[in-house]
């Protein structure tokens, strides 16, 4: 799917990544479903991560999010060694996540959903719907500025105006390291390029992004890097500068890096 207007690559400056993963392995019985893999993610960059089905990407990424444990290897935020053995220790090291069915209450409109299991409340312990609706309305102004359907069902908003729903759930509880797991899956070119903005408006407040897709044009619009995996290990991670779609193609499909051969 086409991307209008791309991202622009920006030079790294900062030595150290907001996150590293090193040498990570997790095996289910006799499979190796991550086998060895490092990646890194550094401020305001937009990595990429490719691969079929059962390439071992999303397994990568729940163990990020604390939803699975890894079997070996080690977890960097900020240079300093973390275990991530839940959700809520993720979500302590300011990592959120986005998954493809944006865990949002259909029935529920996106103040509610902004704040689902971490309702704001009065000095008496009630739910305080004036300040989360007041808070909801200064970060989708921020993000979103032509959001405006504030006291409807998600059910009702367009698949681009969901997904900046999500995202705003992850930039309020101040998200540095944000996981979205196809976050234009099903939506059309108008939404995508809605969701591309959003991107580049977080890149912009220095939040880094592992993006979860299969769509190579996608990731070549979107991407400062790209990590590409099979059968559960890494072939390669390069700057997409570097590489053009074939290149990503034949890492995916046959395993081999081009980069590594030239």
């Amino acid at each position: 799917m086409e991307v209008s207007g791309r991202v622009l690559e920006r030079d790294v400056a900062s030595p150290v990544p907001l996150v590293e993963m090193h040498d990570i392995g997790v095996s289910f019985g006799g499979v190796r479903a991550v086998d060895g893999v490092t990646i890194s993610l550094y401020p305001g960059e937009v990595m990429g991560l490719l691969g079929h089905n059962g390439a071992g990407k999303s397994t990568l990424i729940k163990i990020l999010a604390g939803a699975q444990k890894a079997d070996s290897g080690e977890i960097r935020i900020d240079g300093r060694p973390v275990q991530l053995n839940s959700p809520a220790d993720a979500r302590r090291n300011n990592i959120e996540t986005i998954y493809q069915n944006l865990a949002l209450a259909d029935n529920r409109d996106a103040a509610s959903n902004l704040f689902l299991g971490r309702e704001l409340t009065t000095a008496w312990g009630l739910v305080d719907h004036e300040r989360m609706e007041a808070e909801t309305r200064r970060i989708m102004a921020r993000l979103n500025p032509s959001f405006r359907k504030l006291t409807v069902p998600v059910s009702a908003l367009s698949g681009g105006q969901r997904q900046s729903v999500a995202i705003a759930r992850a930039v309020y509880f101040n998200a540095r390291i944000l996981i979205m797991d196809e976050p234009t899956a099903a939506l059309g070119v108008h939404e995508t390029a809605m969701v591309a903005d959003l991107i580049r408006e977080l890149i912009a407040q220095g939040i880094g992004i592992f993006l979860v897709s299969h769509d190579t044009r996608e990731m070549m619009g979107l991407c400062d890097r790209v990590s590409v995996m099979k059968n559960g290990r890494l072939i390669g991670t390069e700057r997409v500068s570097d590489l053009t779609e074939d290149d990503i193609l034949t890492m995916i499909i046959l395993g081999r890096n081009p980069r590594s051969d030239a």
